[in-house]
């Protein structure tokens, strides 16, 4: 059931409020988001109960963009985009090794004395190494990650890597198998137990899978037991991972997340705009050949309608991201205010009608 958390009044939002003095240099647009959002006598964020996290809001703070993943910010804009998540009633911060200055930032943000209603995850890519390596691998990581971010634990830690059949074999990249990938039996032999361990250990609160990889092999771990307490599912109007999808069996996000809320896992969504796909214009240099400039340009008809609503694409893809079924909570990778502000606005105009996700859906790009 989707709750209500408290959100601040105008006064409490100085860092959507404020033009900030680096990186961007102003956010007006921030700023008559904001404004708007208040001017609408809400100070409330939905949430929704995130497995055994509880009830969270219905966004969550990435830690791609405010690691310069998702494009150039700067330290101080990142800072800022931090703390007016939480002025905003964001209760999730995600984050991962992998995502830049993340982790550090955060540690930067908070000084180690975070809110206490705040929650973190963080992630590790830990492959397929030799068995033995998993557990005291996974064990440093969180250690790290807890150093870096200034936290005693973590209240959720994801499997970073993708999960596949131990004979399985890419249909791209799969010479970085090993790299990118765990295979089934460490994930059952090792990941598993390691992860168990470190909630006895007080480390973490609960462990969860990114499911962007073998859709058959995510769907077997949302059944194996123990089962991951989240799961992290691709959720956007086009059901693409873009250039995260390396195997050749069809994509399956939506099944990925009805299965998992079905069967009592967290869901939280993510890539709502497709890596910028979905989006006016990409904000960072891509190869010519990749899949996320393939699916920007085959979203053309969806900037259209935007155009025709009058809105910004990015707006209407995390509203629709917003309106799926089965997502708990939808991972931000906003990188600055301006974004975020628009996050915040999509989020309290609340869901889109069903004629209004069939007139997304008939453009066919699913």
């Amino acid at each position: 059931m989707v709750g209500v958390s408290p959100c601040p009044s105008t006064a409490r939002f100085p860092h959507l409020a404020k033009g900030h003095q680096t990186g961007c240099s102003k956010t007006p647009q921030g700023t008559s988001a904001m404004l708007a959002f208040v001017k609408q006598g809400r100070e409330t964020m939905r949430t929704a109960k995130l497995g055994p996290l509880g009830d969270v809001s219905r966004l969550t703070l990435g830690g791609g963009g405010i690691g310069q993943i998702w494009g150039e910010t700067s330290r101080d804009e990142a800072i800022d985009t931090l703390h007016a998540a939480v002025e905003a009633g964001i209760t999730v911060i995600d984050s991962a090794p992998m995502y830049g200055a993340c982790e550090d930032n955060i540690g930067l943000a908070f000084e180690g004395r975070p809110p206490e209603h705040l929650k973190f995850t963080t992630k590790c890519a830990i492959g397929s190494p030799e068995a033995a390596k998993i557990g005291p691998g996974l064990a440093a990581s969180v250690e790290a990650s807890l150093k870096a971010m200034r936290l005693e634990r973590v209240d959720l830690f994801f499997l970073h890597s993708n999960i596949h059949a131990d004979d399985f074999v890419y249909a791209h990249g799969n010479d970085r198998r090993d790299q990118m990938g765990t295979s089934w039996s460490l994930y059952v032999n090792e990941v598993i137990p390691a992860f168990e361990q470190l909630k006895a250990q007080g480390k973490i609160g609960a462990w969860g899978i990114t499911g962007i990889g073998v859709p058959t092999d995510v769907l077997r771990a949302i059944g194996h037991t123990p089962r991951p307490d989240a799961v992290q599912a691709i959720a956007n109007l086009m059901d693409s991972a873009g250039a995260l999808r390396r195997y050749a069996e069809p994509e399956r996000a939506r099944e990925i997340a009805a299965t998992a809320k079905a069967a009592g896992c967290g869901v939280m969504g993510i890539r709502a705009v497709q890596a910028g796909a979905l989006t006016l214009a990409v904000d960072r240099e891509l190869r010519p050949n990749s899949p996320d400039n393939a699916d920007y340009a085959r979203a053309a008809p969806f900037r259209a309608l935007c155009a025709r609503w009058g809105r910004d694409p990015a707006y209407v893809a995390h509203r629709y991201a917003l309106t799926m079924p089965n997502i708990d909570t939808l991972v931000l990778g906003v990188k600055n205010r301006t974004e975020l502000a628009m996050c915040v606005a999509a989020e309290a105009d609340g869901p889109y009608s069903a004629d209004e996700m069939a007139e997304i859906d008939g453009l066919g790009l699913r």
